[in-house]
C-alpha cells in the first residue's frame, strides 16, 4: 500500500500503476525529487495522456546541446492514442540518458498494451492499489504521522478515521494538520477529538460516543455546540442511532466467536468491535431497545414530526443515557 522512497538516481523509465491517486501523485513527486537531487536544474514536463501528440515524446527526450536533464511525466497514460503508445514503448526499449520518463496508469484494460510493452522493456514499476480495508487505512494514518516524526495510538487512529472518513487525501491532510498543531511526540484520542470537533460528521460521532458511554453533560454540551455550528439535526440522530445499532450487534453476537470470526460475522472491523465492546459496559438488552426506540422517535421529530428539533435531540440523549443499566 505505501510507497518506499525512490532511489537518489531514478530509473530512466518508471511506470506507476494503480487507482489510488494520492499515492500515485506521491510516487511521481518522489521521482521528480530524486531527479532534481541528482541535477537541481532538471526541467519537468507534466503532460496528460489524451493531449500528447505523436512525436512530442521524441522531441522532449532528444539530447540537449547543454546536457541538461529533464523529467517527462505522462499522467492518464491509458488515454494515449495508439500511435503514441507505439512511440512510448519503442522509446522505453532504449531510453535517453538525460531524461527520466514517468508514466501514470490507473490499471484496467484500457491502455493495457502500453503497460505490457513498457514492463517488457524493463521499466521500473510502482504499484499503488486502492486502499479499501479499514486496517489498511489505520496503517496509512500511522505511517503518515510517522513520516511527520510523530506517533499515534490505535484508539486515536480509529477516532481519526471515524472523524475524517475514507478519503486518503483528507486523511493525509488531517494527519499533517494534527502533527503541526498538536504538541508532544504522541497524538492521543483527546487531541483528535479536540481538533476535529468542528467538523459536522465528527460532532455527530462525538455526541454519540458521549451519549452511549453515559456522559450526559458532555453529550448535551457537544450537541448544543454542533447545532450552533450548523450541523443538521438529522445527522446527529443518525450518528447516535448508528452507535446504538453497533451496541445491539456486538452485544447480541455469539459468545464463542473471537477476532476475525467475530469481525466477519458482524461485518465490522476489529478495531470498531473493540471500541463498541468497551462502550457496552453498563448496557443491557432492554436498555438498548429503549434507547433505539428513543432514537427512532427523535428521527421522526427532526424530519418534520415535531416543532423543536433541538428539544427532541436533547430528550433523546437524556433517554439514551438513562437507559443504561443502573441509570
Amino acid at each position: 500500500m505505501l510507497l518506499s522512497m525512490v532511489a537518489t538516481n531514478p530509473a530512466p523509465v518508471t511506470l506507476i500503476v494503480g487507482d489510488e491517486e494520492l499515492l500515485a501523485d506521491r510516487a511521481v513527486g518522489e521521482v521528480i525529487a530524486a531527479a532534481r537531487a541528482a541535477d537541481s536544474g532538471a526541467e519537468v514536463h507534466d503532460l496528460v495522456g489524451g493531449k500528447v501528440e505523436q512525436g512530442e515524446l521524441t522531441r522532449l527526450t532528444s539530447p540537449s546541446l547543454f546536457g541538461d536533464r529533464s523529467v517527462v511525466v505522462i499522467r492518464s497514460a491509458q488515454d494515449l492514442v495508439k500511435d503514441v503508445i507505439g512511440e512510448v514503448v519503442s522509446y522505453t526499449a532504449d531510453p535517453s540518458e538525460d531524461t527520466v520518463l514517468v508514466l501514470v496508469h490507473p490499471g484496467g484494460v484500457k491502455g493495457k498494451a502500453l503497460v505490457d510493452g513498457v514492463k517488457k522493456a524493463g521499466a521500473h514499476v510502482i504499484t499503488v492499489t486502492k486502499v479499501t480495508k479499514p486496517a489498511e487505512r489505520l496503517a496509512f494514518i500511522k505511517a503518515e504521522l510517522k513520516r511527520a516524526g510523530r506517533t499515534i495510538g490505535g484508539d486515536a487512529a480509529a477516532a481519526l478515521l471515524d472523524a475524517v472518513g475514507n478519503d486518503l487525501r483528507e486523511l493525509a491532510a488531517a494527519c499533517s494538520q494534527l502533527a503541526f498543531d498538536t504538541p508532544g511526540k504522541t497524538i492521543d484520542e483527546a487531541a483528535v477529538t479536540r481538533y476535529h470537533r468542528g467538523r459536522a460528521e465528527v460532532s455527530g460521532f462525538t455526541v454519540a460516543d458521549s451519549a452511549v458511554e453515559g456522559r450526559l453533560g458532555d453529550a448535551l454540551e457537544q450537541l448544543r455546540w454542533a447545532l450552533a455550528t450548523g450541523t443538521a439535526p438529522v445527522l446527529l440522530v443518525s450518528a447516535i442511532a448508528g452507535g446504538l445499532r453497533s451496541l445491539a450487534k456486538v452485544g447480541g453476537a455469539p459468545r464463542n466467536l473471537r477476532g476475525g470470526q467475530l469481525a466477519s460475522h458482524l461485518g465490522m472491523p476489529p478495531w470498531k468491535i473493540e471500541r463498541v465492546q468497551r462502550q457496552l459496559n453498563g448496557w443491557g438488552p432492554d436498555g438498548i431497545a429503549r434507547a433505539i426506540q428513543a432514537a427512532a422517535a427523535a428521527d421522526e421529530q427532526v424530519k418534520g414530526g415535531g416543532a423543536d428539533p433541538a428539544y427532541a435531540l436533547e430528550h433523546m440523549i437524556q433517554t439514551v443515557v438513562a437507559s443504561r443499566t443502573g441509570r
